[in-house]
């Protein structure tokens, strides 16, 4: 009668914690948007545009995606664990940007900025470094935290040029292609920077939850 019966293990409590975090982020960007709503400045295209914004809600589905695996008691496969390792670069970009470039900026209320732009990075951050559910990530590939803020910059200075709007000051094309260009290719170091130092991490296994890297096989 108890031959089937699994006691939950590390590996659940983390599953289920990435699952809450994520779900609780994308709550907190629901409200942020239904505040935009109100003042009539409700278009997904604006609200999503800016890069905290639409990294929050990448990094969350992430994050929902490998905890319920963990809690199916399946191994997270090696891209997702690359994808969760993008996430969380691009997530130390909009930490670092925010709190020491343009601190106290937008108009969200500031618990929310505070939630989006110090907390949530945080718990990604120490999650990657202290749980060891990730392989190493090979060097070779650490190319690919370009492409998405590559693309976003993309669509952002495309937009700069045709209706105007732009999430961030700094990306305004009245400053000139000079001042455009070199913060492109600001931005673009600091992500490979930040990947750097997330890929290195991927090498880590020396938090408290290390054990949650053996996912164990579910009884018949």
């Amino acid at each position: 009668m108890t031959q089937g019966r699994r006691f939950p293990t590390a590996t659940d409590a983390v599953g289920l914690a990435r699952i809450v975090g994520g779900v609780l982020c994308i709550t907190v960007l629901g409200y942020a948007y239904g505040l935009r709503i109100e003042v009539g400045d409700g278009s997904p295209l604006d609200f999503f545009g800016y890069f905290t914004n639409q990294t929050s809600l990448f990094t969350s589905v992430v994050l929902i995606g490998s905890g319920a695996l963990a809690v199916l008691g399946r191994r997270v496969p090696a891209w997702l664990s690359t994808v969760r390792g993008i996430a969380t670069a691009c997530l130390v970009v909009v930490a670092v940007v925010y709190n020491v470039l343009v601190p106290g900026t937008g108009s969200a209320p500031p618990w929310v900025s505070a939630v989006l732009h110090i907390v949530f990075p945080l718990v990604v951050v120490l999650d990657w470094l202290l749980v060891g559910d990730r392989p190493p990530l090979p060097w070779r590939q650490l190319w690919l935290v370009l492409p998405y803020p590559i693309a976003w910059l993309g669509v952002v200075l495309v937009r700069g040029i045709t209706d105007g709007w732009v999430p961030y000051g700094f990306l305004l094309p009245e400053r000139g292609p000079l001042s455009l260009a070199l913060h492109v290719v600001g931005l673009l170091g600091a992500m490979l920077a930040a990947g750097a130092l997330v890929w290195a991490g991927s090498r880590l296994s020396v938090g408290p939850l290390a054990l949650a890297s053996r996912v164990p096989e579910r009884a018949g």
